[in-house]
């Protein structure tokens, strides 16, 4: 159903938009190519999550024939083989129920291993993509960081070290908002890799990139809360 799931086309659309309007108002910002990346991004995530959501049928034909080659195994032990000499003294018993539970637990251990070799291989995958995107976060939050609201106020004094601000108050304020729509739309390609697999770890990175990302957000807000103070300030 469309409105259930994500769409990772249409997010690669929305990051398309977002960076030509990005493009048309800052054309030589840095801002800009990191937009750029995002796009980028979106299409290798949007390829990725798919075939996350595919078996992966050489993976699943190589556990199959590794389980049935240890039940053989077992089997030719059980059944095949002969003992020549077979204890019925007490302690000789308890030996044999002993290394008979050690290994029924090694032979789970191993079957649990295999079984879940697929579940850990697309996890690992998943893990680098969200890796990727959690850089392409503290990028965007390097490229505000600098986008200071304090120059605006009556009296601010420069110093030799403090870098050029050129925007207006407008551009300034389209600009960090732009840095909040690329950071929303980070967490959206997040999301689809939770939305791709189901698996705690990967659900959990999922959720700490989107906690990332809304607290820089918020941060940006209180940026441009301020812009609009200082706006209805000199206005009255």
């Amino acid at each position: 159903m469309p409105y259930r799931t994500l769409d990772k086309d249409r997010i690669t659309a929305t990051a398309t938009l977002l960076e030509r309007r990005i493009g048309e108002r800052f054309p030589d910002a840095g801002l800009r190519k990191v937009a750029s990346e995002i796009v980028a991004l979106s299409g290798d995530i949007g390829r990725q999550t798919a075939d996350l959501e595919k078996p992966i049928l050489w993976l699943r034909v190589v556990t199959v024939l590794a389980i049935a080659a240890a039940a053989a195994i077992f089997a030719l032990v059980g059944t095949v083989l002969s003992f020549d000499r077979i204890s019925t003294g007490a302690f000789d018993f308890v030996q044999g129920i002993e290394a008979s539970l050690n290994t029924l637990v090694f032979a789970g251990v191993g079957f649990w291993t295999l079984v879940t070799l697929e579940e850990r291989f697309k996890r690992k995958r998943a893990l680098d993509g969200l890796h990727a995107l959690r850089s392409v976060i503290h990028i965007i939050d390097m490229h505000q960081l600098t986008k200071d609201p304090a120059i605006l106020l009556h009296g601010f004094t420069p110093t030799k070290s403090s870098p050029q601000r050129v925007l207006t108050r407008p551009q300034l304020t389209r600009y960090l908002d732009y840095c909040s729509e690329m950071l929303s739309i980070t967490g959206k390609l997040a999301a689809l890799y939770a939305q791709a697999l189901n698996d705690d770890v990967v659900v959990n990175a999922v959720n700490d990139i989107e906690t990332l990302g809304t607290n820089l957000s918020r941060k940006i807000w209180q940026k441009i809360m301020l812009i609009g103070e200082e706006t209805a300030r000199d206005a009255a």
